[in-house]
């Protein structure tokens, strides 16, 4: 029996995913757990949400570690918590409705109770799909946003390379670019498929397939003047192989290194950091949460694009909460194109 048939108007139940174990390298099924549970009715200032799209992002893969980080980790056996876009179904909060759209962090769930300023109401949009907010709208949009314009001071005519660019990040940071006047833009991906999405598809200026050789030679290839900023994605060879095709005073926003998410023995490289001090670089890590102050910014331009046809976003959608921990296995093993999306 599924969740949406056990609700009923005196109760509702919410299907969950609850980490079972902490996974050692590659998450397995046996990581985790699905349970039902009875939610109540809201309390003094909450609301309950339908889940309608949940989000899988690879930065959830550090906090099923017990390790101390800038999140704090996920606790076995409890629901884990991420990105989601839900309908509320009953309100007793200020400012929220049933029937309004909301976006909040009580994913992996089919349900939430939670209180109503923890929700953000946002506005459907015709022709656009509510999963919008967990990628190009959302989160990952804002991080490709200020990852290239604030952390890596993007200017027109810069060079950019864009690792992992078939992600939700990464196919974004390339367009953005382009947009904003970039004079060359290139991506790596993990397939020729991907690959020629970008150039085809998102008017990259040039692509590889990291798989097709050492990725300091196939960088070297595709931007024989080197690069001017770097987004990174993925970390190890292909940070190693930026720091080689930097130009003087280069600028390197680090945002994830997703090759070594799953790895059980120490990255191998980079290797030429001292590459830095020379050529005078910038590298610099940054968290979205710290660049919330650009969201309203951040929409009303790439929601212009995307009206306009600009810029073309993605979606790799699984259905049904049972797919949640496939989804996200599959998406650190880099089985989307744009944003993994689990709908309900």
């Amino acid at each position: 029996m599924t969740s949406s048939e056990q609700t009923t108007p005196e109760k509702t139940m919410s299907r969950e995913v609850q980490l079972a174990a902490r996974p050692q390298g590659a998450p397995k099924d046996s990581d985790f757990a699905l349970v039902d549970r009875e939610l109540g009715q809201p309390g003094d200032g909450e609301v309950l949400v339908r889940n309608l799209f949940l989000s899988v992002d690879p930065y959830m893969r550090g906090r099923m570690n017990d390790v101390k980080s800038y999140t704090p980790p996920f606790a076995l056996n409890e629901t884990m918590t991420g990105g989601a876009v839900g309908e509320v179904i009953a309100s007793n909060g200020d400012g929220l409705s049933v029937g309004d759209l909301v976006l909040h962090d009580q994913g992996w769930r089919t349900h939430a109770l939670l209180p109503a300023k923890a929700a953000r109401k946002v506005d459907a949009m015709d022709g656009v799909s509510p999963s919008a907010y967990l990628g190009i709208l959302g989160m990952p949009g804002l991080t490709a946003y200020a990852g290239l314009l604030d952390v890596a001071a993007f200017k027109e005519g810069n060079v950019v390379f864009v690792s992992g660019a078939a992600g939700a990040v990464g196919s974004a940071v390339g367009q953005i670019a382009r947009l904003k006047g970039a004079a060359r833009v290139i991506g790596s991906a993990g397939s020729a498929e991907k690959v020629a999405h970008l150039t085809d598809k998102l008017g990259f200026d040039a692509a590889f397939n990291y798989k097709d050789g050492p990725v300091n030679k196939l960088l070297r290839e595709a931007a024989p003047d080197g690069i001017d900023v770097y987004f990174d994605n993925v970390g190890g060879d292909h940070l190693e192989a930026a720091l080689f095709a930097f130009n003087p005073f280069g600028r390197a926003a680090l945002c994830g290194a997703i090759s070594q998410y799953n790895a059980t023995e120490p990255a191998s490289a980079p290797r030429n950091l001292a590459l830095a001090i020379g050529r005078q670089l910038t590298l610099k890590g940054f968290i979205v949460s710290s660049y919330s102050h650009l969201f309203s910014q951040f929409v009303q331009e790439v929601g212009g694009w995307i009206a306009s046809g600009e810029l073309h976003y993605d979606e790799t959608v699984v259905e049904g909460i049972d797919g949640m921990p496939g989804a996200f296995m599959g998406l650190l093993e880099g089985q989307n194109t744009g944003k993994m999306v689990v709908k309900l």
